[in-house]
């Protein structure tokens, strides 16, 4: 399964400390997410990957000392459920 974020124009992003709030046009729902959330969002707004091809992107651009893909993995579920993520 590939995951990919929505066009860059359905959400609105604004950093606030150590939470980014993120106006999700669509549904009008704010959420306020806390990383790797933001991260997760970043790199999946250019391309579908799969969470294995994530997990080395974010790897790729971010120090991950404990990463792993089971947390990686209910970080996507929790984003897809929340409408941020599509899964296809």
């Amino acid at each position: 399964m590939r995951y990919r974020a929505p066009a860059s124009d359905a959400l609105l992003i604004a950093e606030l400390d150590a939470f980014t709030a993120i106006l999700h046009r669509p549904s009008g729902i704010t959420h306020l997410l806390v990383s790797p959330a933001p991260e997760i969002l970043a790199i999946l707004a250019g391309e579908a990957l799969s969470i294995e091809a994530l997990l080395e992107r974010l790897g790729d651009d971010y120090e991950l000392a404990d990463a792993d893909i089971a947390s990686l993995a209910a970080r996507v579920d929790e984003l897809v459920e929340a409408g941020l993520l599509s899964a296809a």
